[in-house]
């Protein structure tokens, strides 16, 4: 009843209950503050790890490879879209990052990033999962948008399995914030609640690239290889040289391989 009632709504309703769902995920890896107050260096390698995995997998099997089917029917050579989108994809995360206020604290110390700002610690480290989840969101909402386009690459139960994937990967970065603040003396429920609102931009970048490519057809492969883009460099930039800082590699190195293939499995399985 609920799944038939899902598939009847519009694309731009799908992306948006979709976006809430990771949300929600990323709140619930945020609560582990309640139960823990510290998480060994190699189980938050391993997570940071099987969510460079997934995001990797995701970029392939769920956007990629549709931007380059969709493209094959244009007057543009298949791989000159994809190329744009994936470059330009990049290079948006790249300037945010530059531009956006936030820390890295595993990664490069309490050194702040973006433009100088007199902003709390806790808010700058909300700001640096937020730039990760921003891509995340833009994913699950093109691929959602692209059911409006309709046609052989664009399957519900595919955007379903990418909005799970993306989901499972949120949990471990809804925990990165949360019991990293209790650990230095928030409390409990603000951690909570500082860990959950990393994830509140999802909701937001879904249904404006579900209304995209929705109502502006033409750009898809564009947005699909423009999600995939960005959602790399992340993985790049700063998830899997993160994952590798603490010594245990190996631990890191297993974890992406777990989130690529359980990715995998769920596109091939569900798309």
């Amino acid at each position: 009843m609920i799944i038939q009632w899902f598939i009847g709504l519009n694309p731009v309703s799908q992306a948006l209950l979709a976006t809430l769902f990771t949300w929600g995920v990323t709140a619930l890896g945020a609560g582990l503050v309640f139960f823990f107050r510290d998480v060994s260096r190699n189980v938050m390698n391993s997570m940071l790890g099987f969510a460079s995995g997934v995001m990797i997998a995701a970029s392939v099997w769920s956007l990629l490879i549709p931007a380059l089917e969709l493209a094959a029917d244009g007057s543009l050579p298949a791989w000159l879209p994809v190329a744009i989108g994936f470059l330009t994809g990049g290079l948006f995360i790249a300037v945010t990052d530059q531009l956006l206020p936030h820390i890295h604290p595993r990664l490069r110390g309490d050194r702040q990033e973006g433009l100088p700002t007199s902003w709390r610690r806790s808010i700058l480290l909300v700001m640096a999962v937020t730039l990760h989840n921003i891509p995340e969101g833009l994913a699950v909402g093109v691929a959602f948008g692209a059911l409006a386009v309709g046609g052989d690459v664009a399957s519900i139960t595919g955007a379903v399995a990418l909005a799970i994937g993306i989901g499972i990967q949120n949990f471990p970065e809804g925990a990165a914030v949360s019991i990293p603040l209790h650990r230095e003396g928030v409390s409990k429920l603000k951690s909570f609640g500082y860990g959950q609102a990393s994830g509140m931009v999802e909701p937001v970048a879904g249904v404006l690239g579900a209304l995209a490519v929705a109502f502006i057809q033409p750009v898809l492969p564009y947005a699909l290889a423009f999600a995939a883009g960005a959602m790399i460099f992340v993985v790049a930039e700063e998830l899997i040289p993160e994952s590798q800082m603490a010594g245990s590699t190996h631990v890191a190195t297993w974890g992406v391989m777990a989130g690529f293939a359980v990715m995998m499995a769920l596109d091939v399985a569900l798309g």
